[in-house]
């Protein structure tokens, strides 16, 4: 009898700690999003700092100006990771365009204003990698807990789901991105 019950309060004992290190796992993913959104944010902030400084001098790039607009929109309203992923990447091809457009003028490029929103871009682009790296890294360990036995027990007896990597689909975009400032 103080067999089984020893044993009964191992069980109950790893089964609770099984469920809480899923618990703990979840919650580091959720975290870890949203450190993506806190830098997909913060440039969200900056692009409309850039256009202005840009406006005066790429009047002819108003079509770049009005995908920044309706990607910022679209961003609002995504509820996957995926859809996010996709509006973020195709935001990145959009700076890019801002950015190569702007080799072709001197004045702009020579601006303070604009080499500092350069600068915070930049800055913003690389937290945004790694925050993006640290998502991944999160959810990888988180889904793998979901899969390995006996966690897996637990997490299919409590309905844990697997969360969706940060993926880049499109095969232009995983391109390296190449902003010279320097001309």
């Amino acid at each position: 009898m103080i067999i089984a019950i020893v044993i009964l309060v191992v069980l109950v004992v790893a089964v609770i700690a099984m469920y809480n290190k899923l618990v703990t796992l979840r919650q580091r993913v959720k975290n870890a999003w949203s450190q993506i959104d806190v830098q997909l944010k913060r440039r969200f902030d900056l692009i409309p700092n850039l256009q202005e400084t840009v406006k005066g001098y790429m009047e002819h790039e108003s079509d770049v100006f009005a995908k920044i607009a309706e990607l910022r929109s679209a961003w609002a309203s995504a509820e996957t990771v995926a859809a996010k992923a996709d509006i973020s990447n195709q935001l990145t091809e959009a700076l890019k365009t801002i950015m190569a457009v702007s080799e072709n003028y001197p004045d702009l490029k020579a601006s303070q204003n604009f080499t500092q929103l350069q600068d915070e871009l930049t800055n913003t682009e690389n937290k945004i990698a790694y925050s993006r790296q640290f998502y991944n890294d999160t959810v990888t360990m988180y889904n793998t807990k979901l899969e390995t036995f006996p966690s897996n027990i637990i997490a299919s007896i409590f309905k844990f789901k697997p969360d969706e990597l940060f993926e880049v689909k499109d095969e232009a975009t995983k391109q390296n991105i190449k902003i010279d400032f320097s001309k």
